[in-house]
């Protein structure tokens, strides 16, 4: 399977609630960097692990915002890396608000494993 291909089937997993699928692609230790600029976010952002995936982001996620998704407009990637392009939906529970904000993942993959994740997001617009 294409790494492409994997990615897709991590964000369809992802949308329907099978983190532990989600967990399987990743490499025992993956090295997450989650935009500095995410309320949850402390020290440098860097998380090594699917556990510490789990503890410091998937897990914080339903603490800040309601109905949290991610649309993907666009995968596409060459060799190891591959690219997201698309915007995180929601509503900030400490505002009431709603937001949709402009996001990009990049993923690198080795034998079928992901081993780093960046993400860039506006964040801004997750606060308001």
């Amino acid at each position: 399977m294409k790494n492409t291909d994997l990615i897709k089937e991590m964000y369809a997993n992802f949308s329907t609630g099978n983190v532990p699928a989600v967990l399987a692609l990743y490499d025992p230790t993956i090295e997450w960097r989650e935009c500095m600029g995410m309320p949850f976010v402390e020290g440098d952002g860097i998380f090594i692990g699917p556990d510490a995936v789990v503890a410091n982001v998937f897990m914080k996620i339903g603490e800040y915002f309601d109905g949290f998704n991610i649309a993907v407009t666009d995968i596409f990637g060459e060799g190891d890396k591959v690219a997201m392009v698309g915007y995180y939906q929601g509503t900030n529970k400490a505002t009431g608000k709603p937001f949709k904000a402009n996001a990009a993942h990049i993923w690198t993959l080795k034998d079928g494993k992901v081993t780093h994740f960046f993400q860039a997001v506006d964040t801004a617009l997750l606060a308001k």
